[in-house]
Parts: C-alpha cells; structure tokens; sequence
C-alpha cells in the first residue's frame, strides 16, 4: 500500500509477514532459497517470475530497504549496496563503456573524484570537470561521446547548491544520463527523482542509518538504467549484507524526526557562527547569506546537517580549534547522531590536489561539522571554547 505521507511510508512499508506473524521484520540471514519445484526454479532464474534466488541477488530485508527508499525518493527501482562508494562506482560502471565520457561537476566527494579520475580512465572512459559555479558553461563542456553527468548537491564539503530543474533539463536535452549524489539532503529533504534525475545515488552509511553503525549505499532510478545497473551487480558483487540492510530499513522510520532535528541545531549553530568574530565565513544553504538561498528553499525542505566554516588563524588555528573539542568526536563520518568534527583539506580530500582544493572552496582552514542531534546549548558551548583554546 502506497501513503500519503513521508513518515507513514518509511513506517509502514514492510516485507510481507511471514506464518508467525511477527510485528517488526526479521532477519533473514541466509546465503541463498530454496525452490518449491524445478519448475520454480527455471522460471526465477529466466526473470520470468520474482522471488528470491541467492542473498546475493536479492533478500527480504535488502528489499524491503529498497522499497522503502524508492516510494520515498519517487523512483521506479533501485538496488542497495555495500557502501556508499560501491554504489557511486556501479552507478558508472554498469553504464559506461570505453570510449565514453563522463562529465562531473568538480565539487564531489574525494573518493568519487578518485573513481573519476584513476579508476575510470584505466577502462577508457574519460572525464571532464564543471565549475559548480558556472553552470553557464556547462553545455559548452559536453562532448558528442558524454554518456552521463555526475553531481552533488548539497556539494561535499562547500554546500554549494545546483538547480536540479535546469540540471535535468540539460541532461535531457543533450541524452545524457544524469546522476546525483542525494547523500547530505537524503529523501527527507530533497527528491531529485522529482525533477527529472535519472539516478539518485546515496551513501546509506551516513543520514539514512543515522547512528554510525553499519556501512551501505544504494542506487536508485527508472526501471530501465536499474535493469542494466543489476544486471552489472549480480555478477559482481557489491551485495548488501541482510542485517544491514534490517538496520537501514528500521532506521528509515525515525529518518524524518532525525533530519528536522540535525537541520534545527545545524541552523541554529550557523547562525552563532556567522555572528562570531573569530569566524571568517559560515556556509549554509539555509542562511540568507548563503549565494544559493532561494535555490535552497525551492528543492530542499529544510538546510541539511552540515555546516561549514573557516576559522580565523589558517591551517594552524583550524587544527588547535579541532584538537581543542570536548565533545564533538573527531571523524571522517558524518550523519550520526554524535556531531562530528572534520578537516576536509587533511582527511576527505587530502588526496586531491592543492589546486583542486582551491577550485572547490577547501582552503587549509575549513572546518565540516556534521551536527549531531545533542542540545544545541551544549554543541554551541563545544565551540565556544574550542575557539577561545585555539586562538593564537
């Protein structure tokens, strides 16, 4: 049964109950099914009939997952994964070939951006760069063989925004694939599916679990680029574990409780940071400082859980100021329940270039928090003396 409403569906949407008639979904830990009759078995391995066949290909709760984090994206199909990166790397990989170009934009997540870079041209499969801040220039970047567009946004770490609406429209316009990392805002707050995205990819290690415990992604999308990209994830593995994907369904039904409170404090911390000295630059979509406001307010529900900023002093201060937290943990996560500290230029994207740090607005002392769900009295207290301790 599809509802109406967000919470109802990320609550009620369940595998069906099986001959004990439990309330909450079980764990199916198993590696594979048995077949009522040969017959049965022809007809599932033909695709002529669904059901499932071995946990690799599919399993209750891994479905259920999906499920659910279809309806609420408004996507046809979708497959879940290992990790976030497996699901960003399949989402290329099953629909790219050599001689193919991809174009993204380069405000990515460092480990994409190796993907794109290293991984991909070893396959013949080349690549160009969009300057998020220049969408004017984009189409001028397509080459004839550009198969598929990549982006972020909210981007990682500089929360630049992109016009999801013009963004589709482009990539229709040109037959391209388009591709979109909804990682930060998650189907809570943003739904590019709605605007025309043809495949909506997630880190599931982040918001969606909310808790720091479990490492998944998922790919989402029309039925026919699923087709295609299942087909690439059966044969290769990049399979979901069933208790993974038990925790990230059950997570899915506290995700919007989750997300109004993370953007509540992430605002509130924005605005006491924006307003404090030994600060030299707040970035949040949901600030009317930020360059992107309306935009944010048009595609996004809320801000998001993220806000980044720049202490005054350099790379020198940045790092006193992060080794000067109480409570905050320090962490290459983010999306947990716990706000975390990062250092994006030393950690996330440290593999990159100097110059490409600079190209996407990581300069030495760029701090990302991930706010978590404590009082917001106390992560505004964590950062008050951490900058009193850091100050040089």
């Amino acid at each position: 049964m599809i509802y109406e409403n967000f919470e109802t569906q990320a609550i009620r949407t369940q595998t069906e109950r099986s001959q004990y008639r439990e309330h909450s979904t079980p764990l199916f830990v198993t590696s594979s099914f048995v077949f009522d009759d040969a017959e049965q078995a022809r007809a599932l391995f033909a695709d002529e009939i669904s059901g499932n066949i071995y946990t690799r290909f599919s399993n209750p709760n891994n479905n259920e997952f999906i499920e659910k984090m279809c309806l609420l994206e408004g996507c046809e199909d979708g497959i879940p994964t290992a990790s976030g990166m497996s699901a960003m790397f399949t989402s290329m990989a099953a629909l790219l070939k050599s001689g193919d170009h991809i174009l993204a934009s380069r405000s990515i997540f460092g480990s994409t951006h190796q993907i794109i870079t290293q991984i991909l041209p070893k396959w013949g499969i080349t690549y160009s760069y969009a300057d998020i801040k220049k969408p004017e220039t984009w189409e001028s970047l397509i080459q004839p063989n550009t198969k598929m567009f990549f982006i972020e946004t909210p981007s990682n770490p500089s929360l630049d925004l992109i016009d999801l609406m013009w963004f589709a429209k482009l990539c229709k316009k040109n037959n391209i694939i388009s591709n979109v990392d909804n990682c930060f805002a998650t189907p809570y707050l943003q739904n590019p599916a709605k605007f025309g995205i043809d495949i909506v990819t997630h880190s599931a290690t982040k918001f969606i679990d909310g808790q720091g415990r479990v490492i998944a992604g998922c790919i989402l999308g029309t039925k026919e680029l699923i087709k295609e990209i299942r087909f690439f994830a059966r044969h290769t593995g990049p399979s979901l574990s069933p208790f993974n994907g038990w925790i990230l369904s059950k997570s899915l039904e506290t995700l919007s409780i989750r997300m109004e409170k993370h953007c509540e404090n992430a605002l509130k911390l924005a605005q006491f940071l924006e307003t404090n000295h030994e600060i030299e630059r707040t970035v949040y979509p949901y600030l009317p400082s930020h360059p992107q406001f309306q935009l944010a307010q048009k595609q996004m529900k809320m801000g998001g859980g993220l806000v980044t900023f720049e202490v005054k002093g350099g790379l020198e201060r940045g790092r006193n100021f992060l080794n000067a937290f109480e409570m905050f943990s320090h962490s290459a996560n983010l999306g947990d329940t716990r706000t975390i500290a990062t250092h994006p230029a030393s950690t996330t994207h440290s593999k990159l270039s100097d110059e490409d740090r600079r190209a996407v607005g990581i300069t030495p002392g760029l701090m990302r928090i991930s706010v978590g769900l404590e009082h917001i009295s106390d992560i505004i207290k964590d950062v008050e003396q951490a900058l009193l301790k850091s100050k040089i």
